[in-house]
């Protein structure tokens, strides 16, 4: 059952990663690589979320590193940068649900201004959901840079002709 539900996740994270990589126009070659580095980043942050309880900002942090590791080596397979490859995969796990809570907490506290326990309610809301998805953003860039600060030469080479 684990198997399978980490697999349905890496599938619609896949087919998300190509949608996101269809907008930003990458060579065609590269849709491939989009989508094995979303399905594998997003499965790996379900399954340490789901099966092992890490907490999403983590969870993230390690899947944006695995597609950051992913993009600099299949980069170097299709010659394109890295960004080509980790920005549409990386857009699958922006934390929608949160964002979303924080615009609807926003709107809700506005229109309960008279009322004060609603009023607190909701921006609670707003502050915890502010602060888990500003969180995650930050831990998906962080996550997909690393290996950008560790590979340096690497990752300059990916579109560099040896000499």
């Amino acid at each position: 059952m684990i198997i399978q539900d980490v697999l349905s996740d890496a599938f619609f994270a896949a087919i998300a990663g190509i949608g996101f990589g269809a907008i930003s126009n990458p060579p065609v070659k590269a849709f491939p690589y989009i989508a094995l580095l979303a399905a594998v980043g997003h499965a790996t942050r379900y399954f340490l979320m789901t099966f092992a309880g890490i907490d999403i900002a983590t969870a993230s942090l390690a899947g944006a590193f695995v597609i950051g590791m992913g993009s600099l080596w299949l980069g170097k397979k299709i010659y394109s940068p890295m960004t080509v490859l980790y920005i549409p995969a990386l857009l699958p796990m922006i934390p929608g649900k949160f964002a979303y809570n924080v615009v609807f907490s926003l709107i809700m506290l506005l229109q309960s201004m008279d009322e004060q326990a609603e009023k607190i309610k909701y921006m609670d809301m707003f502050f915890s959901n502010s602060v888990i998805a500003v969180t995650v953003i930050f831990m998906l860039a962080v996550g997909a840079t690393f290996p950008l600060f560790l590979f340096p030469k690497r990752a300059y080479s990916l579109t560099r002709h040896k000499k």
